[in-house]
């Protein structure tokens, strides 16, 4: 939905199953107009897409993308984001590391790349700028060579080329964002700096990279690596990178106790990477590739942060505390520059393996509780 400063606020499609075109479509008929109706009956809809490559494919052909069009139209919503990062199939079987699978080394990323730029651009309303967001090049456990390295800059330079050339045929205004996550190939406000350096050093057209191309931002993310908003945001700014989007979503925080480690027995499940983040007294960092290998280990710290993606609305328990401060930052920075990004999504997709205690009582209650919560934040400061 459009809001008070010309930011675009939705929730990310990929908290559905919806591997095909069908299953994608089912899911947005039957949850996302009830949403809908839930948070804004009255007013356009915005929606943040969630694309397989098989449903991209699928969209791609015969009448598919005009009947989209028609029902977008005929619902009142439009569609500003996609979410490229998870490539196949994200529910219900193991994902794990293979999310980041393929990567930006292969030739099938960029292309599956290039086709979600090519339907948003026939998508988006006119006025709208439009963005997909991406996996931060690939894990970190994937890259061994110097090689597979220079294959990274190579398809992103070549996505930026194809996005100029789909932003000037259409008159869109497109850019893509990289993700930057623990463990990715590059997790960090730092390891960001230095990868976009790397980026313009080896490509050619260094104006498409810093037009094109920039960050999404996941408030998550980069809580998990303890860093903090207005630093990490003004060193994204002052080394010229774009913020592409931002992702709204709140990680696990703890200190492991013989209580924190019991209850997040319950988080560790076996379909997503929870990679863990732990400090010690002394500030020094260590990382753990999944929240079972951390709850095995004994070493003592002082704090646990965790990726797993839990409700915005949720509130601190007994043992645990969202990382909501990271992500009211972002938007305390955000209602002093507003121009910094205009594409908000909120984004938990792991609703379906969510401890009982966190799920409420259905995915749409769930995601209305969001906006409410997200709104009123946004409301407080202006931006609503």
């Amino acid at each position: 939905m459009l809001l008070a400063k010309g930011h675009h606020l939705a929730y990310c499609g990929n908290i559905h199953r919806g591997e095909t075109w069908a299953e994608t479509f089912s899911a947005l008929t039957t949850y996302t107009l009830a949403v809908k109706e839930r948070v804004a009956p009255a007013k356009r809809f915005g929606i943040g897409l969630r694309l397989s490559d098989r449903a991209s494919r699928e969209l791609s052909q015969g009448a598919a993308l005009a009947d989209f069009q028609r029902w977008l139209e005929r619902h009142n919503c439009y569609v500003f984001t996609i979410n490229g990062f998870p490539f196949g199939q994200f529910h219900g079987l193991r994902v794990k590391e293979q999310v980041y699978s393929p990567d930006w080394t292969t030739p099938e990323r960029l292309d599956y790349t290039n086709r979600l730029f090519d339907l948003l651009a026939q998508l988006l309303p006119a006025g709208v700028e439009g963005s997909v967001s991406t996996l931060p090049g690939s894990f970190k456990e994937f890259i061994s060579t110097p090689e597979q390295e220079e294959r990274i800059f190579s398809n992103i330079a070549s996505c930026a080329e194809h996005v100029v050339s789909v932003a000037e045929k259409t008159g869109r205004t497109l850019h893509l964002g990289l993700e930057p996550e623990p463990l990715g190939y590059f997790e960090t406000t730092d390891e960001t700096v230095r990868f976009f350096d790397r980026l313009r050093e080896r490509c050619e057209n260094r104006e498409a990279i810093t037009k094109c191309v920039g960050v999404n931002y996941d408030t998550c993310h980069l809580a998990i690596e303890y860093e903090e908003t207005r630093e990490a945001l003004a060193k994204l700014r002052k080394h010229g990178i774009k913020i592409s989007k931002l992702h709204l979503s709140s990680a696990l925080k703890a200190r492991p106790t013989a209580a924190a480690r019991t209850g997040l027995e319950a988080f560790a499940e076996d379909v997503y990477l929870h990679q863990v983040v732990a400090r010690d007294a002394g500030g020094k960092l260590t990382r753990y590739r999944d929240l079972d290998v951390a709850l095995s280990s004994q070493i003592s710290f002082e704090e646990w942060r965790v990726h797993f993606h839990i409700p915005l609305h949720c509130p601190p328990s007994a043992w645990f505390e969202p990382t909501t401060d990271h992500l009211l930052g972002v938007l305390d920075v955000l209602a002093e520059e507003p121009g910094l990004c205009s594409h908000l999504e909120m984004e938990t997709y792991t609703w379906e393996v969510l401890p009982p205690e966190l799920k409420g009582r259905d995915v749409v209650d769930s995601l209305a509780a969001e906006y409410h919560w997200c709104l009123g934040h946004l409301r407080e400061r202006g931006l609503a």
